[in-house]
């Protein structure tokens, strides 16, 4: 299963440099994360002030 970001981003950028399969990329408002390329390890989800990854 794979991450997703919600709305909840505040577009801090914590979770893109965590990420092992470089799979997370800024957006205008938030960050989103690739699902084809999520392998589920739960970093970007570890380092997030506001929660915003979670299990899709």
């Amino acid at each position: 299963m794979a991450y997703a970001i919600n709305d909840d981003c505040i577009n801090c950028g914590a979770c893109e440099p965590e990420c092992p399969v470089s799979c997370i990329t800024a957006g205008d408002t938030q960050y989103t994360i690739d699902e084809d390329a999520c392998i589920d390890c739960g970093a970007c989800a570890n380092v997030c002030p506001v929660s915003a990854p979670q299990p899709k």
